[in-house]
């Protein structure tokens, strides 16, 4: 298992578009990945689950992997919010 605490810095926060990039890029890998906000937690791989969260800019989330390919999902999915989920600021 593998963690990591990431501030969402993109402004609209999890919104639609980067709630589903997120869950693209998450069920590209085996492993279980959760989203954890403040206690509640949810499937990173379920877009309604990610947009129940109300993570916005500010938020910090906890990232949780575990399984095969663990650490290049938790990887890939730092770059994504670093990135600000591609969006134009």
């Amino acid at each position: 298992m593998v963690t990591q605490d990431i501030l969402i810095i993109n402004r609209l926060g999890l919104h639609a578009r980067a709630a589903a990039q997120l869950v693209r890029l998450a069920n590209k890998y085996p492993c279980e990945i959760s989203l954890d906000n403040a206690g509640q937690i949810s499937d990173a791989k379920s877009v309604m689950e990610v947009l129940m969260l109300g993570a916005t800019a500010g938020n910090t989330l906890k990232v949780c992997a575990v399984g095969e390919k663990e650490e290049e999902a938790l990887q890939a999915i730092s770059e994504l919010f670093a990135a600000r989920f591609n969006e134009l600021e």
